[in-house]
């Protein structure tokens, strides 16, 4: 059982973490929660690394297991099809047992099944087995990721704290690319597999240790409203114009982003660039949204708005995707990357907290759910832009009409209704 453990995580005296009493109000902001922050960024990140890791090394792994590239993928793959089945299930299960509870499950199932997959060798069902199970609890991550700031945070500091959350996933996915290939030169696939699953193994304590539901006192008045239940909670959601609008919007922003990472070789290959290229171009569209899951949420919770920073990068990343698609010469189509991705990935915390915010009171975990479903959805997005390409030979036409579908989020981003950001307690 996981609440005895909880017992302790916590410290009992809390003046040096807090830093100021409790103001008049009843609440109190924490210094424990950039903590609990830290773990959550910690196994979100492990996990990234768990779903890419055999990405740049799918030729090595093809001949240890045996398997053509194509089933390689599918390493990838499950993640994204078990996500859509499993999202909602695990959303209710995180708005009625709780985040500490069911994620920390989760990250326990994650350790297991990552050594597990270092275990396997060359046994690919095996192998395929554990990622179907660490896909398996996948949702119970990213559908906590409005979820533990809404109890920790302030209502001002939640968008910034999805953003690191986002910044995180980022991180793990490039060290995923970055480091497995160099540890393969001296390593084999197995042994990087297992190393990979022990990060896990570690994350998962570190969690279980040192996170704990929410605090001792709420840190604003919104974080101990009372919620919905989960089937009127997301019936009132879906009724909600404002968020049924960013559902459309996050099925096309995270469509697009899925298919320029998912299709970045084939598109840079008729511009007369390499695989070395296509990666650096990959490379710096993650290094644009490190910067920009940093910046954009900092800047809208100090603002206190999320319509306009949901608008201008969407509108942002138009330009950016017809660079991908016309501009002449690498260091146009790379500075158009850094400009995509900045301009998309900085939408999705801002998002992903004006969903929660628009969508009161519907628990954080069934909003967040919602919009994680919208885009995972968007590999329809995917396969339409490989099947464009096929029909007219090149994914310039392609690039062109995902350009114009982010146009037209954008306007729609346009009639979002601002539910402003009110702050509450004093900070610690």
């Amino acid at each position: 059982m996981v609440e005895p453990i909880l017992k302790f995580r916590y410290p009992a005296d809390l003046t040096a973490w807090e830093g100021k009493r409790m103001d008049e109000s009843g609440y109190r902001v924490f210094g424990y929660r950039w903590v609990v922050m830290a773990v959550y960024m910690a196994v979100n990140a492990t996990i990234q690394v768990l779903w890419i890791s055999y990405a740049p090394v799918a030729a090595a792994a093809s001949a240890l297991y045996g398997v053509s590239e194509m089933q390689i993928g599918l390493f990838a793959m499950v993640f994204m099809i078990a996500f859509i089945p499993l999202s909602l299930p695990a959303s209710w299960l995180i708005d009625r047992f709780g985040a500490a509870r069911t994620v920390g499950a989760a990250v326990i199932a994650v350790a297991a099944f990552g050594v597990l997959r270092g275990l396997a060798g060359p046994d690919y069902m095996l192998a395929l087995i554990a990622s179907c199970g660490i896909a398996a609890v996948q949702p119970f991550l990213l559908n906590s990721w409005t979820k533990m700031p809404a109890a920790w945070f302030p209502v001002g500091e939640r968008a910034t704290a999805v953003g690191m959350l986002t910044l995180a996933s980022i991180v793990g996915t490039a060290l995923g690319l970055v480091v497995t290939p160099i540890l393969a030169e001296t390593m084999s696939l197995t042994r990087i597999q297992f190393v990979y699953g022990l990060a896990a193994a570690i994350s998962a304590a570190a969690f279980v240790l040192l996170v704990r539901e929410r605090p001792r006192l709420p840190p604003d008045a919104s974080a101990s409203s009372e919620k919905a239940l989960m089937t009127a909670g997301f019936r009132h959601a879906l009724s909600t114009p404002s968020f049924r609008r960013y559902l459309v919007m996050a099925f096309i922003g995270m469509g697009v982003f899925n298919g320029v990472t998912t299709w970045v070789e084939a598109i840079a290959r008729p511009r007369g660039l390499d695989s070395t290229h296509a990666g650096l171009l990959g490379a710096l569209m993650l290094l644009g949204g490190v910067v920009g899951a940093v910046i954009v949420p900092m800047l809208s919770d100090r603002v206190r708005r999320r319509r306009p920073f949901i608008v201008a990068g969407l509108a942002g990343a138009v330009p950016g995707l017809l660079g991908l698609a016309f501009a002449p010469g690498f260091p146009l189509i790379a500075a158009s990357c850094v400009l995509l991705g900045f301009s998309l990935i900085s939408v999705n915390p801002v998002g992903m907290q004006y969903a929660s915010e628009t969508a009161h009171p519907t628990p954080e975990g069934s909003s967040n759910g919602l919009v994680s479903l919208a885009g995972q959805a968007s590999v329809v997005l995917v396969w339409a832009m490989e099947a464009i390409n096929a029909a007219t030979g090149n994914f310039s036409v392609s690039l062109l009409a995902m350009a114009v579908l982010l146009a037209v989020a954008a306007l729609l981003g346009s009639s979002l209704k601002e539910n402003g950001v009110k702050t509450g307690a004093t900070t610690g």
